[in-house]
Formats: C-alpha cells, structure tokens, sequence
C-alpha cells in the first residue's frame, strides 16, 4: 500500500476528509441517508408563488418535491407522488392549478393535500379518502425563503442562521423577485468536493485573479456550528479588467444597505450543501444536489429589490459576466481534485489554522459517519454491520 496511507494518527482537526469518501459508491449511500436526506433545501421564494394554486418543485435523491400555495394563502410541501399507484401528479419545474389531478388515474387532491376525487369510487370498498391525502414535507419559509426536508430533526433554518440574522436583515429578502430562471449545472465531481471549494479561503489569491483584483488580499472567511460565512470589500482601486472596471464605476448605492455592505460580496453557506451569495444589487441562492459519488447538479436562481436605474441594471449583468469568469475557474478546480481523489496515492491532507470552515464541515460529517475517520474505506458491506 502506498506510504500515504501509513500517516501518523492525528487529531481530526488537523486532517482533510479522506480521498476515498469522493468517490465511494458505499459511502454516498450512507451519506444520503444521514447527511443530505435530514438537510434543508431552497425550493423557491414565497414571491415565485403569488397566487393559489401556483407550485413549484424540487427534484433530488430520487423524490419530488412539490410546493403550492393553497386556496387559504399558505404554501404547503407534498411528496409528489400519487397515493393510488405512485405517479408523479406535476411534470416540470413550475405551474398553477386548482387541484392537483393525478395523470394516470385521475386521483384528484386539493391544495391543502387532501384526496377529493376518485374516479369509479366504487371500486375501492372501505376507501378512506382522510387517511389517502398527499404525504407532507416539512416546509419552513425563512424571510420570503421556502425550504423543505426530508427527514425531520436538527435546528432550524432561523436557528442555523442566527448568527448572522442582523447581517441579512438589511438585504429585505421577503421583498427580493426572482430576476431570472433556475439553472441546473451538472458537475462531474462529488457534492462534497463543491461545498468545500465554496468555504476553501486559501485558492482565492491563487485561482480567482478576478476576484483578487476587487477584493484585494481582504477576502474573509469564518465557521459557526451550522453557517459559514466570507466576504470581500470591493477596493477603489481600478480593475484591470473591463467588466470588473465597469461594475466598479456602475454599482449605484444601495440605500437600503447600511454603508458598511454597500460594497460588500457576503457568502453564506449553511450545512451541508445550501449557499447563497449577498451582492448589493442582487442575491444568488444555490444548492450542491448529490446525483452519485461523481456527480453533482448546481442548482441556483439570482432574486433582486424591484430596481430601474439604469446604472443597477448595468451592475447586474456586470456580477453575471464577473462570476461567470468565476464559475468556469471553479469548475476547472473542482474537476482537478476530484480526478486526484481517484488516485490511491491520495489518503488525505493537512489542514491549516485558517482553514476553519473546512475543519468544521469535515468533523460535523466524521460524527455523523464515523468511517470517515478511516484512510481507507473499510470492507464492502459495512453499512449494513
């Protein structure tokens, strides 16, 4: 075996998660379950819903989920899935309807969930329509933000956030419209390998000179329990480059931001696998959605303040082209590591005092799969031990 398996034990602080976690069939299984199934996701917001009936979903992990707001107002989450013989009742990502009519059967459900309509009823003697309506999933709406998961459990969106409440306040999300369409981005590289590169402080200098030349050597980088959180101040100085120069200039002030985020790229991600990205003049709300151990689908939607400066608008097709730049050197850099965690040269690596949000990831994932603890994975068949 090859001496790198053969390190010296250390305490899990110090030590990346192991190389064979990104790409382990076994593990992903495992991770699923325990990791991804008990974790919040963004749907849409509340704004993308503003009449009943109107319904959005979110496909991962091999359910749908479905989110409409009912005749009373209130956004509900259904699994969906008929309750007669499993048929998805929605195709596609949006839509509006007064009842949701099952494609195959004609099973029909209100908005609130409940089974209405089942054609030939006679059929179905003893057919108990209360115990047959549509299967919820929690939803949580945290500022104008609907969030589901799977398995219940675990703190709040409003609780992992807490932190930071104050610092979000000011960027009125309940006010926030979506500005343009949700985008899915496949990645053939492990969900993981993307959540690190996002909270990852130290390639920034290295491998964003965009990003370098408007922060500066001021990108910051900090872990609480659920949250991890960076940011950069734009500096005066002048970029180099065209766009970057141009979003400088063009960037009007954000009377509703205190002066202090006025010229502040903020970053959030909360555990495991949900982040958004705060702009002055817009908010990026993205997800890492596990597909296999090698692959990963992007799924992100850029929401606005209503905002008809013509310097504004500017601005935001200027953040489109900077971070498009940035999206590409990302996906460059993921693709590498994740080609290197193939390598049984690879055990794992040292992490340095800085590196706090991924010490924080890897020792949350090491309590809740404590084979991630292992150099190498152990031998087939041990989550079922």
């Amino acid at each position: 075996m090859p001496n790198a398996t053969h390190l010296a034990p250390a305490p899990e602080t110090e030590l990346s998660l192991p190389g064979w976690i990104y790409r382990d069939p076994e593990f992903f299984a495992v991770e699923m379950e325990r990791v991804i199934r008990p974790a919040w996701q963004v749907v849409c917001h509340a704004g993308d819903l503003p009449r009943p009936g109107d319904w959005r979903t979110l496909d991962y992990l091999g359910e749908s989920v479905i989110v409409v707001r009912g005749e009373d107002g209130e956004p509900r989450a259904f699994h969906n899935v008929c309750r007669h013989r499993a048929s998805r009742l929605v195709a596609g990502g949006s839509g509006c309807a007064r009842r949701l009519t099952c494609p195959y059967h004609a099973w029909t459900y209100a908005l609130d969930g409940r089974l209405v309509g089942v054609p030939r009823k006679g059929d179905y003697p003893g057919l108990a329509p209360a115990r047959l309506g549509l299967v919820p999933v929690e939803l949580e709406s945290w500022h104008g933000f609907l969030f589901v998961r799977l398995e219940g459990g675990g703190p709040s969106v409003a609780e992992m956030m807490a932190p930071f409440a104050h610092e979000v306040a000011p960027y009125r999300f309940a006010d926030l419209r979506a500005i343009g369409r949700v985008t899915l981005r496949p990645r053939a590289v492990n969900w993981k390998n993307v959540a690190d590169n996002y909270s990852d402080g130290l390639h920034i200098a290295v491998a964003h000179p965009g990003l370098t030349r408007l922060f500066g050597r001021g990108y910051r980088i900090e872990a609480e329990a659920h949250v991890d959180r960076m940011s950069g101040d734009l500096v005066e100085r002048p970029s180099t480059q065209l766009s970057e120069r141009a979003y400088q200039a063009f960037l009007p002030e954000a009377g509703h931001l205190p002066p202090a985020l006025r010229r502040r790229w903020l970053y959030f991600k909360l555990w495991p696998n949900v982040a958004f990205d705060l702009y002055p003049d817009q908010v990026d709300f993205m997800q890492f959605l596990p597909v296999s151990p090698t692959e990963t689908l992007i799924r992100e939607i850029s929401y606005a303040l209503p905002d008809e400066r013509r310097e504004m608008k500017a601005a935001r097709y200027l953040n489109w082209r900077i971070n498009r730049q940035v999206n590409a050197e990302d996906t460059a850099l993921v693709e590498g590591v994740q080609a290197g965690m193939a390598s049984r040269s690879y055990a794992h690596g040292p992490l340095g005092e800085s590196e706090v949000c991924l010490k924080r990831f890897a020792a949350k994932l090491r309590r809740l799969i404590p084979e991630a603890n292992l150099h190498q994975p152990p031998p087939p068949g041990w989550s079922r031990g």
